[in-house]
């Protein structure tokens, strides 16, 4: 499947240069040796193998009938074959010489061009329209996000738990029995199944019970039990680890030999029950709104964008007697955490994190930052000013003072990237008024972060009304280990792809699991 997507991409990619398609399809580069032609050698077929897979690839994305196609001789030159075949041969091809694979495999690649030449503007005309090859698929609609779920299929669910179960899973230990019923691995199996599915713990474990069988998968009440079993360290330290592995898979890459630029954020997951006893419930900023909150720290930027670190955030409300919350701690933790990853270039942050402490805390960890400041009277005094000067740009240096330390940096003055004013950003690097418009520009990276937190909780967070903190977080911290797996996943297709890496998802993330096995885990 992998490589009937890098076909896919390639063809979809060469149609922006406006060549015919059966150019394109002459030229694009096959990886067949995975590709079986059950014509055994004494068997009379005078057409090689090859070029008649590049000739139904041609059709499937043309849509052209047998008929056109037997009656086109340019398109024989282009693709490898002296003649063409005529349409008998064309149809005992493909429903006798072409196993299910190979034809998977052609389906796969074309239709996915298919897509990506109307999906993003190419129009080009030899190529079908995309109704034809989405026929049978869900039509499109405002769905929900429970909805947004069974685009899932069984199959892609299993392939998805098998890739989690190798380069995640392992991670894992829940300190059970060794002559426990179930292995720890068909519970992460369960976990992964219900986040997909988007369903809750009953209904995911009675569905995953009815698909594997009774005697292979723990009912809900005995997962539950076992998710407890999992304290706040053991899960941060087995997401480290996991986090780990996975990014041994694509060290090579050179993406990775230099120092990245991470975004720190704090996302919340909706809270709905009593708040009595609930230390790690806190209040939103909608008032009558409560939710637990994870912090985390992701690579943003022209770079994968994996999840590094997580930090449960709790919080002093009015129904606990939990102390302040120190974001500034929670910043360091994240960042010592990454740094045994990756370098760390710079650090991108919102208003939220607008303090000394966490300025003087990143500088003392050796890293830049970029963090929007909230407009007080000094900087309004200095907006004012600037009004009075005739600029719209200023960098004022500064000193920062602090029990943990003290170091230099600079406010910069900028226009709003809404249009509207002038926003100030913090930042230890050393920046001239002539650069700063360009380098606050850097900040609008941090936006990827939202997308991530959209794309955890709508594809991969399975749902609970539990009360037990054990619970929410290790759902979270699942939910965050398969979004690493969808894009660690999603990167090494398209880096035997591109000349130029593209970092924006070329897979969606209910696609992922068509190749995610073949990508990352290695062959025997």
């Amino acid at each position: 499947m992998t490589n009937s997507f890098r076909v896919g991409i390639q063809v979809s990619q060469m149609l922006y240069s406006e060549e015919p398609v059966s150019t394109i399809i002459g030229d694009v580069p096959i990886t067949t040796d995975t590709l079986e032609d059950p014509y055994p050698e004494w068997h009379p077929a005078p057409y090689p193998f090859e070029a008649m897979l590049r000739l139904f690839l041609y059709r499937e994305l043309t849509g052209n009938s047998y008929d056109d196609i037997s009656n086109s001789p340019e398109l024989a030159a282009e693709i490898g074959l002296d003649s063409m075949p005529d349409p008998s041969v064309l149809s005992r091809t493909w429903r006798d010489r072409f196993d299910e694979a190979v034809r998977e495999f052609v389906e796969t690649a074309a239709h996915y061009a298919v897509k990506e030449n109307h999906d993003r503007g190419y129009d080009d005309p030899e190529v079908r329209p995309k109704a034809e090859i989405t026929h049978n698929e869900k039509p499109e609609q405002n769905e929900t996000d429970d909805e947004k779920h069974e685009e899932f299929t069984d199959e892609q669910i299993f392939r998805t738990t098998r890739l989690a179960r190798e380069h995640g899973f392992g991670a894992f230990d829940s300190g059970r029995a060794q002559n426990s019923s179930y292995d720890d691995t068909q519970f992460f199996e369960l976990q992964t199944y219900m986040g997909m599915v988007g369903c809750g713990t009953a209904q995911g474990a009675a569905r995953f019970q009815l698909q594997r069988g009774v005697e292979y998968g723990p009912d809900g009440d005995t997962h539950l039990r076992s998710v407890k079993l999992f304290d706040r360290e053991t899960l941060i330290d087995g997401f480290d680890k996991a986090t780990e592995r996975l990014l041994s898979g694509i060290e090579s890459e050179a993406t990775f030999r230099r120092p990245v630029t991470v975004a720190i954020d704090i996302t919340t997951i909706p809270y709905h029950g009593d708040v009595e006893g609930m230390p790690m419930v806190s209040g939103t900023k909608e008032n009558h709104e409560r939710a637990f909150k994870f912090a985390t720290l992701s690579i943003v930027g022209r770079n994968v964008p994996i999840i590094l670190a997580i930090e449960p955030v709790r919080e002093s409300s009015s129904w606990d007697e939990n102390p302040s919350n120190k974001v500034h701690r929670v910043v360091r933790r994240l960042i010592q955490r990454a740094q045994e990853h990756v370098p760390i270039e710079m650090v991108l942050c919102d208003r939220e994190f607008d303090s000394m402490q966490t300025f003087q805390t990143l500088s003392n960890l050796g890293v830049e930052y970029l963090i929007p400041k909230r407009i007080s009277n000094q900087e309004r005094d200095a907006i004012g000013q600037m009004e009075e000067d005739g600029v719209n740009v200023a960098v004022q240096p500064g000193t920062m003072h602090t029990d943990g330390g003290s170091h230099s940096m600079r406010f910069l003055y900028v226009p709003s990237s809404s249009g509207d004013g002038t926003a100030v950003f913090a930042t230890n690097r050393v920046v001239k008024p002539a650069e700063a418009e360009v380098f606050c520009d850097r900040y609008s990276q941090r936006w990827q972060i939202e997308n991530e937190y959209k794309s955890i909780k709508n594809d991969f967070l399975a749902k609970t009304s539990s009360r037990d903190y054990r619970v929410r977080l290790f759902y979270f911290v699942f939910a965050a280990l398969l979004y690493n797996i969808w894009r660690v996943t999603d990167f090494l297709l398209k880096a035997g792809v591109d000349e130029e890496m593209e970092y924006a998802p070329e897979i969606p993330a209910g696609m992922v699991v068509e190749m995610v096995s073949a990508a990352l885990v290695p062959v025997d």
